[in-house]
């Protein structure tokens, strides 16, 4: 165990590496596509072009 002097040195901090900046933009990059889908689904329901099924 470590003693409360030791507990009160201890510095923390947080590190940003590729592999979290990657997964931030595939994040970001999916909520785009997301928005510009629907946008277009919604412009295209507004607009009366949706093909028929």
């Amino acid at each position: 165990m470590l003693e409360k002097q030791e507990l009160l040195q201890i510095v923390g901090g947080i590190n940003i590496t590729g592999s979290l900046i990657s997964a931030i933009h595939r994040g970001i990059s999916v909520i785009m596509d997301v928005g510009r889908s629907l946008g277009s689904a919604i412009r295209r329901a507004i607009g009366g072009t949706m093909c028929p099924i």
